[in-house]
């Protein structure tokens, strides 16, 4: 009877969270029910497994509708039936072609059509009609029983409601971008559409008893046959398990050679080890799979990085996948792989953003299409975007939506029926903390590679990207065996990847940028991570981390593993990491908690720090077992996402400790610890690989600062904004020029000691017409003169004038003004020639006079300053203002505990909320010198003195130290314009 439900993946259209559409239908004494969502198959496997949790046979299927028109219902039959419909809807989407008004005859399929829609004598055998209850006085006057195996009972199930129904018609409108008030009919759903009892359906059906057994039958017929434990990837990378395993063991010892030389007896035993559990979790082919996208990579050129927890494994390291020596770091494999986990391990590959789609596509081609996708995930409706998506609905004015926003003031709304609809259906979407799915995305680098063809599981879609992308989110395709592989990228990766290439270019020096462990050694590098020279540098270059680092006085590989676990809010929010720094540096005075707790925690001085931590106290202080120990790591990993088995963890961790005679108050503080880290910690391997790169990053920055400063730039930064990365790179010594046109790139390039800005950074050229103006360069050479290039390019008058402005003529004879005067007698109406033809005769330009024309001081960085967005000489250097009265950042220390005057340059703000909800912040500062301040500003005073985006402020404040690291509590904060003076 129910052969069409829709829960909240009917997006922007069902309202129903899948759990409670089956509880609902459980408590209604419902034995069989459908799922048919609009165009998408999303949380299929979820409502299967629902179902069966719940005694309730599954039918699955889909709703195909072309913009507002529904077209029909398709419903499985069997898995083959589900096959067709999935490679049906993922065909039409892909192509962006609208649903046939027929539905194809596909084997294990039934269509559904609703009544009126197609003539009963012109159906085929797989073709169904569905009356609703509300159309039953139409079939008055209807011969049914000619065709009672054609009616089936068709009551849609959308929404909760009468509430629910409204919150329906208001996702309607929010669809389509409309106020709620000119919503149509025909674009929403019927009133009727909510779950009804089976008593009173089939009340309503009683005339026709053919319809409702007819109706059974089809229900009698779909049967789906699904078992959940099944892996389904790719189950080989040759051809058999024995194959697999045997190529792998020859890979790990060819590796092993390299790594750790012939006769190291300890790596010897862990790879025996090892390759037995692989064997035992049949991993082989999923290791291999990984290795191969590595080669693939290493023969390409292409830098990566493995991390994650598949660093403990010393066959990954042997294999390449990652560059960090479980061996050396003391990681143990089982965090990786136990028969324990409930889910299989995965390896990151990190890639650089310019590679990673080659490296996607190469997956592609290799396992086929067919067998492959990307990893989808749902992007839900967040709280303050939803109140701004519902005020548009009801027409509120931004101001007034900014009201209902203003947090943590809440406004009284009393008065106004409007605001208080949309908080009270902006909380109903929210409802138990289940956000609404709102549309499809990507993944961030998960790729499915499907031993079955990928639509046995799901429908795929096209986003821009170009790669077939699955309906399918991480913790779904997981339910059902599907387990990804991490094509990642990252920023951090591009700096390096192009600062080898710089320096190739620029000094002829290759770099082993694997040599991690000389790197590590180097007493030069050593010195620039104590010395927190890191600006650029992948993980270690924040305000945050760069105070961490100072007060560890780190210089060493194992406490920067540490400082990457440690900067994790869990750990520095729950005021771990203040504890830890203390007992860093107060190694000799730590007070552990309990015996056990020193035993387990002595590495990392009582405090724990990696995930690894937490699952040896909970193994050892509470004597519980591994497999509670893997639901607490997915747990902390962010990856967990039901709370019911994290409380009986909980609740058996106290129990445990009680009948072991565990000190209460101990025992309570270690779980606040534990608490403190779900969804924000990392494991050692994560935090290793972390540091491998940030040693890489370093040993760049070092060498060569002036290249690696080159390749941040034109990777567009890390942390901070482009303008920081310039400053960094004036104090390598080099010359910064601005955009030239014939010597600068689109993208900023260095030639021994000299720097030309990229084209790219300027506000307002257009990108295309940039590239044909350095193709016509490359093609004929540079341009003799302002003259010569407007022969040769006829630019558009406003381009030509922000290449003036911005000083990319400055090997012309004539000043800019000179140049912007001139260029008004150059540009006519001229068409650029089809191809590169000079005319015969240059025409003469009018012999005019130039006027005198007027110059001020800084003029130029002015002009930086309104196409660059900042100067490219210090900004300090412009400023009309007394800047002798200023304390700078050297001379913090002579002053700390006293108030003091500081002038600096915002660089970024990191805003909180204190333990009470309200927003205070930290601040970064640049003073004249190009050192940091940073500063504190607690709530008051951040509401009497808020910042007021870039450029100078005068900071007054208290100098407060911390284990080295100075700061300002400030109490007054003024900002100061250029011409402040004047």
């Amino acid at each position: 009877m129910y052969l069409n439900c829709k829960t909240f993946f009917s997006l922007r259209y069902g309202t129903i969270d899948t759990k409670e559409l089956v509880k609902t239908a459980r408590q209604m004494g419902i034995t069989s029910l459908a799922l048919t969502n609009i165009n998408i198959t999303s949380d299929t496997w979820n409502f299967v497994k629902e179902c069966q949790d719940n005694g309730i046979k599954p039918i699955i299927g889909l709703e195909c509708r072309n913009n507002h028109d529904l077209k029909y219902i398709l419903l499985a039959r069997n898995m083959e039936g589900w096959f067709y419909i999935n490679r049906f809807l993922s065909d039409h989407l892909h192509k962006d072609l609208p649903f046939p008004d027929r539905a194809p005859a596909f084997p294990g399929v039934f269509a559904i059509y609703t009544w009126n829609t197609v003539p009963l004598q012109d159906l085929y055998e797989h073709e169904l009609v569905g009356i609703r209850k509300r159309d039953i006085n139409k079939l008055f006057r209807v011969d049914t029983l000619c065709c009672q195996d054609k009616l089936v009972i068709l009551h849609p199930v959308t929404f909760q409601n009468a509430d629910y129904y409204h919150l329906h018609r208001i996702l309607r409108a929010v669809d389509q971008n409309i106020l709620i008030s000119q919503l149509q009919d025909h674009t929403a759903a019927h009133t009727d559409e909510m779950f009804i009892s089976p008593g009173d359906l089939f009340d309503s059906f009683e005339q026709y008893p053919h319809i409702i057994s007819n109706t059974v039958r089809v229900m009698d017929a779909c049967q789906i046959s699904f078992d959940f434990k099944s892996p389904r990837n790719k189950k080989y990378f040759t051809t058999s398990e024995a194959e697999d395993h045997a190529l792998l063991r020859k890979l790990a010892y060819e590796g092993m050679l390299e790594r750790y030389g012939p006769d190291n007896t300890e790596a010897k035993e862990r790879i025996e080890k090892e390759l037995d559990v692989v064997q035992g979790q049949h991993f082989n082919g999923y290791f291999l799979i990984t290795w191969d996208i590595i080669r693939y990579a290493q023969e390409r050129g292409f830098f990566y990085v493995g991390r994650g927890s598949g660093a403990n494994s010393i066959i990954a390291y042997c294999l390449k996948i990652t560059d960090v020596d479980p061996i050396e770091l003391n990681l143990y494999f089982e965090r990786f792989l136990n028969p324990y986990r409930s889910s299989p391990p995965d390896f990151d590959i990190d890639f650089s953003w310019k590679d990673r789609d080659e490296i996607i596509a190469y997956v592609f081609k290799k396992y086929g299409t067919a067998h492959t996708a990307l990893l989808g995930t749902v992007t839900t409706f967040q709280q303050n975007a939803t109140i701004r998506e519902l005020g548009k609905v009801y027409g509120l004015p931004k101001q007034e939506i900014d009201k209902i926003l203003d947090t943590p003031f809440n406004p009284d709304l009393s008065g106004d029926s409007v605001q208080q609809k949309i908080l009270r259906y902006s909380q109903l979407m929210s409802n138990d903390n289940k956000a609404f799915p709102n549309h499809l995305s990507i993944h961030a680098g998960g790729i499915l590679i499907s031993e079955a063809p990928i639509h046995q599981h799901c429908s795929t879609y096209l986003p821009p990207k170009g790669f077939s992308t699955a309906q399918l989110d991480m913790h779904q395709a997981e339910a059902i065996g599907l387990f990804k592989f991490d094509i990642l990228s990252q920023r951090g990766l591009g700096h390096i990847r192009d600062a080898i290439s710089i320096i190739r270019e620029n000094k002829g020096d290759d770099i082993d940028i694997h040599n991690v462990k000389a790197f590590m050694r180097d007493e030069r590098v050593k010195h620039a991570l104590q010395t927190v020279n890191t600006i650029g540098c992948f993980y270690i270059e924040s305000p945050a981390m760069r105070q961490l680092l100072l007060k560890l006085e780190c210089h060493d590989y194992l406490t920067l593993v540490a400082a990457s676990s440690v900067i994790r809010p869990g750990v520095a929010q729950s005021g771990m990491m203040r504890q830890y720094v203390h007992n860093y540096r107060h190694q000799d005075q730590v007070v552990y908690l309990h015996e056990i707790v020193k035993e387990v925690l002595s590495e990392t001085f009582g405090i724990m720090v990696y995930q690894e931590d937490v699952i040896k106290i909970v193994s050892r202080y509470a004597n519980m077992d591994l497999a509670d120990a893997d639901i607490l790591r997915r747990a902390m990993a962010g990856k967990y996402r039901g709370q019911g088995d994290f409380q009986k963890i909980e609740q058996q961790f106290f129990n445990n400790c009680k009948k072991l005679g565990r000190p209460d108050a101990v025992t309570a503080e270690l779980w606040r610890q534990i608490a403190s880290f779900s969804g924000f910690s990392f494991s050692k391997a994560h935090s290793a690989s972390f540091a491998v790169e940030s040693y890489q990053s370093l040993y760049l920055k070092t060498y060569y600062p002036a290249e690696f400063m080159v390749a941040v730039i034109n990777n567009f930064g890390g942390f901070y904004n482009r303008e920081l990365y310039f400053r960094e790179l004036q104090k390598t010594g080099v010359t910064i020029k601005p955009p030239c046109i014939n010597n600068s790139d689109y993208y900023t390039r260095i030639n021994d000691d000299i720097v030309y800005t990229g084209f790219i950074h300027v506000e307002g050229l257009e990108v295309k017409w940039m590239e044909r103006v350095l193709e016509e360069r490359g093609q004929y050479g540079p341009y003799a003169s302002l003259e010569d290039f407007a022969t040769r390019i006829a630019p558009p008058p406003e381009q030509l004038d922000i290449l003036i402005r911005i000083g990319a003529f400055s090997f012309d004879t004539y000043t800019k003004k000179e140049l912007l005067w001139k260029s008004s007698l150059l540009l006519k109406a001229k068409s650029p020639h089809a191809e590169h033809i000079q005319p015969l005769f240059r025409e003469e330009l009018p012999d005019c006079q130039l006027p005198m024309l007027a110059y001020t001081a800084h003029e130029n960085a002015f002009e930086e300053i309104a196409l660059l967005g900042f100067p490219l000489c210090s900004p300090f250097t412009i400023l009309q203002h007394d800047q002798s009265r200023y304390i700078t950042a050297n001379n913090f220390r002579q002053y700390t505990g006293q108030t003091i005057n500081a002038l600096g340059y915002l660089v970024c703000t990191k805003g909180i909320h204190t333990s009470k909800g309200i927003p205070m912040s930290f601040g970064t500062f640049m003073d004249a010198n190009g050192d940091f301040i940073d500063t504190v500003h607690f709530p008051d005073i951040l509401r009497k003195y808020p910042f007021q985006k870039g450029g100078f402020y005068m900071l007054q404040g208290k100098v407060t130290e911390e284990y080295g690291v100075f700061s300002i509590e400030i109490g007054y904060m003024r900002k100061i314009g250029y011409f402040e003076d004047k």
